[in-house]
């Protein structure tokens, strides 16, 4: 039997752009998923756009129902900025107010323990239109945005995220073409990256003064790089990106100050972002007060065929344009492969994470905010009218014997959070893969609990297995 702490929280995350969907007269703004789906509906799998997605905005009662029967003690939705203010900044759309009122009300009443992130990828588009997260007036629309959260709904939510795999739009919209604005530009990532976390210290020091006893934190990918061999190549490349994708966030937001090797890094090539002192004092004064963490899969690099440390990169006077300048993907063979969506799979990576927040960043408390399995095709293991997702359950069970071995060791994790509840809509890949507790209808949006949600509740009331 694997026993987790007195207290320990067991739920799943979701988002307001992936659940919501969108009603006519709702008072929604446009967001930066919404524009791009009207100008290139073509990139989007099926063309299913984030209008069509699952319905909570009108199911949310019987959404709330479903939490309670899969064993929720925890739930972390978010807020949509472009639904709650439609432009960005200015005035409030009373709908929105309505509506999550009621929707943290509702779980409240049920006992579950609420945290609620603020951003998860979708910007107001009549703020990406000026230059989105490249322009610093986002970021002070954010703190504005931010505080108004904690006044409208601070009554309710003690608990709170400032944004979700801040990381993520910085590799998947500066470079790469997952995201809008979708282009590569790593002078501009940098940027990008430097105002969210300015951002998110912002939010921090709203929420500490608006609401002293509130707790705030921020969601990242901590996903371990892992060198493909001991060569001192292999070895600095896996160490840059460790740097570049998690403790660029990572150490500001828990240290409140960045990695010096990273910031030599930058400065080398001329990419250090437009920032004053006065900022950086913001970053080291509001830390946050525990951490979320998500973990799905590993990094493996391995160093670039034209290394940085060649002769003709030192020489390279343009410098570099993306990251696998200074590290690339590595695909290890024989690894342990998730069949129906083709991730690795690699449990001992929780470990090490948990080790690294215990040795590294003072064992500061933290939860295992997102965690989960895809699968595309799903309905072929129906049977009886329910999906039979086993391999969903052995997924779970496989990483919570490592997370318990990790509180076991000292760890300071104090929940798990699965991806997601209901199968919902995600980005581009639309609902190519399911993750939910709960199957969604596409056709008729009837929601049915898989087999994994039955036991899930299980796993809730025993607080283990």
């Amino acid at each position: 039997m694997y026993k987790f702490p007195d207290g320990f929280l067991w739920g799943t995350s979701t988002s307001g752009p992936q659940s919501e969907g969108i009603e006519q007269g709702d008072g929604k703004g446009m967001s930066n998923w919404d524009y791009w789906f009207s100008i290139a509906p073509e990139k989007f799998h099926h063309q299913v756009g984030p209008d069509r997605t699952s319905t909570f905005y009108k199911n949310y009662k019987e959404d709330i129902e479903l939490l309670e029967q899969t064993g929720h003690t925890t739930f972390r939705p978010s807020i949509q900025w472009s639904r709650l203010i439609p432009e960005g900044v200015g005035a409030i759309n009373p709908k929105a107010v309505e509506f999550y009122r009621e929707v943290f009300k509702r779980i409240n009443d049920k006992g579950i323990k609420l945290m609620v992130n603020l951003y998860h990828f979708d910007l107001p588009y009549a703020l990406q239109a000026k230059g989105g997260w490249e322009n610093k007036e986002t970021v002070y629309a954010f703190r504005d945005y931010a505080a108004k959260c904690f006044e409208l709904f601070g009554d309710l939510v003690d608990t709170w995220f400032t944004f979700n795999e801040p990381i993520v739009p910085v590799e998947a919209g500066y470079l790469g073409e997952f995201h809008y604005p979708a282009k590569v530009d790593l002078k501009a990532a940098i940027q990008v990256a430097y105002n969210t976390q300015l951002a998110s210290s912002l939010a921090v020091e709203a929420c500490h003064r608006l609401n002293p006893a509130h707790r705030i934190s921020v969601i990242l990918n901590l996903t371990p790089a892992y060198p493909r061999s001991d060569s001192s190549e292999d070895l600095k490349a896996a160490r840059i990106a460790e740097l570049f994708q998690a403790k660029s966030f990572l150490d500001p937001s828990v240290n409140g100050y960045y990695p010096e090797e990273l910031v030599e890094i930058i400065k080398a090539h001329d990419l250090l972002p437009d920032y004053t002192s006065e900022e950086l004092d913001v970053i080291r004064e509001n830390t946050v007060d525990f951490l979320g963490v998500n973990y799905y899969q590993p990094l493996r690099v391995q160093a670039p065929e034209d290394s940085a440390d060649s002769e003709d990169a030192a020489n390279d006077v343009a410098g570099p344009t993306n990251l696998d300048y200074y590290f690339e993907q590595y695909v290890m063979p024989g690894r342990k492969i998730n069949p129906h969506r083709g991730w690795e799979i690699y449990e001992p990576g929780v470990y090490d994470i948990a080790m690294m927040i215990k040795e590294d960043y003072g064992n500061i408390e933290w939860i295992l905010t997102e965690n989960g399995m895809g699968v595309e095709g799903e309905e072929k293991f129906k049977q009886d009218g329910v999906i039979q997702d086993d391999y969903r359950i052995e997924f779970i069970e496989d990483h919570l014997k490592v997370l318990h071995q990790a509180i076991e060791d000292g760890a300071n994790c104090h929940g798990y959070m699965l991806w997601t509840f209901v199968d919902c809509w995600s980005w581009l890949n639309a609902y190519k893969n399911r993750y939910g507790l709960v199957e969604l209808n596409l056709e008729t949006q009837e929601r049915t609990i898989k087999k994994s949600g039955h036991w899930f509740k299980t796993l809730s009331q025993n607080n283990g297995f």
